[in-house]
């Protein structure tokens, strides 16, 4: 088992963890772009196959490259184990179905993402897995879901689009009291953030397309969890499914983790910044941002995370019609359902991530038609708070 203790301070690991050289000695990590590997002999290839000698043997299975992913951002969550995988889906999903089965139980938060929800209401119950979901934020809720045994508790906090905050060490208690092992969704909040391990958690998931890119390059997803999660029931399922990560991807998040701690703190304080002053805009309903004392569970957001986050919900009056038309006239933000990019992205909810709820649902998510998602970049501030206020004047 690898050691889970980090030997340097994070922002060193950011830059250095899991680095391997190559015989040519390179500055940056190489990228292996091969799909298997050679044998010196039919005795090591038998010896590599039945576990007599640990080295790459397949891509699928495991990859230099990736590896080094693997190991930095380990380092960085304080896990014993990560798992990189194509996608931030196959990420939640490989979880899932890799320890699930019929007669098990999931509680859930109601407050999800929309791909999400449909793995645990739907697909999960066609392989005899009961589900059920409840308001993330009531603690009573979650008290009597989980009076009776569980196996799986899966939430996200801050959710999205909402930003919903769940009290991580209470849930997590709850959990493990009714059996449930504890899986975190934590894209919003990052690494740098939040650290879910340390609140109760047991394994936390990762779309890295998000902020460990933070360039709106790549796909990729990653699993974090102990090495008896591993053991278990998560290798074997990769090695056998398939959602293996592409080396040039996980190239690209390395890098990406290099910078992540500075890029995030930049997120950060826009963010924060321009909360603030959109409170204050005329035909503004709502702001809706962990860092602003307005939010209804500041005091939870800031006992968890370090700072507010990237991320800022608000709803404007006159429905659709008016969100529509505030997004159409932003000039220094981007009409986008991606999130966590260096440039400031913006996304209609309900006609977009979450359009495949019902009306019913949206309603009790507060997924309103004037709300929009606004995630928050690295532009200077004030071009951003010129561009939403004249976006919601026209």
């Amino acid at each position: 088992m690898t050691d889970m203790k980090p030997a340097r301070r994070p922002q060193t690991e950011l830059i250095r963890g899991g680095l391997t050289r190559s015989a040519f000695d390179e500055t940056s990590e190489a990228i292996y772009l091969t799909s298997g590997y050679v044998y010196s002999s039919a005795a090591e290839a038998a010896a590599a196959f039945s576990g007599d000698i640990e080295r790459f043997v397949y891509s699928r299975y495991a990859n230099p490259t990736v590896s080094m992913f693997e190991e930095r951002l380990r380092l960085l969550e304080g896990a014993e184990v990560c798992r990189a995988t194509a996608s931030g889906m196959s990420a939640v999903n490989s979880t899932m179905m890799s320890q699930l089965k019929a007669g098990d139980r999931v509680v859930s938060s109601r407050a999800l993402f929309s791909s999400c929800q449909y793995i645990i209401g739907e697909i999960l119950p066609r392989f005899g897995v009961e589900s059920e979901f409840v308001d993330g934020t009531d603690l009573s809720a979650w008290e009597k879901a989980l009076s009776r045994p569980a196996n799986v508790v899966f939430l996200e906090t801050p959710s999205n689009p909402t930003l919903e905050i769940v009290d991580l060490r209470a849930v997590s208690e709850m959990a493990h009291a009714a059996g449930a092992l504890v899986v975190v969704d934590n894209v919003f909040a990052t690494p740098v953030l939040q650290r879910p391990l340390e609140l109760g958690a047991d394994i936390v998931v990762y779309s890295t397309t998000k902020h460990v890119d933070g360039q709106g390059r790549c796909l990729g997803g990653a699993i974090l969890c102990s090495q008896q999660f591993a053991d278990d029931h998560l290798t074997n399922n990769l090695r056998h499914t398939g959602p293996a990560a592409s080396p040039f991807n996980s190239w690209v998040m390395l890098k990406g983790l290099e910078t992540l701690d500075l890029r995030v703190e930049r997120h950060c304080a826009n963010a924060l910044e321009l909360a603030g002053f959109m409170e204050k805009l005329p035909g503004m309903r709502k702001v809706i941002y962990p860092g602003l004392d307005s939010h209804p569970q500041h005091e939870l957001a800031m006992r968890q995370m370090a700072k507010g986050g990237t991320l800022i919900a608000f709803e404007v009056e006159g429905g659709q019609e008016r969100a529509f038309a505030l997004l159409d006239a932003l000039r220094n933000v981007d009409i986008s359902n991606n999130l966590g990019d260096s440039k400031s992205l913006a996304t209609h909810p309900a006609t977009t991530t979450h359009q495949r709820f019902s009306e019913e649902e949206r309603a009790a998510l507060g997924i309103t038609e004037g709300l929009i998602r606004l995630s928050v970049g690295l532009e200077d501030v004030e071009d951003l708070k010129e561009d939403i206020a004249q976006a919601l004047q026209s």
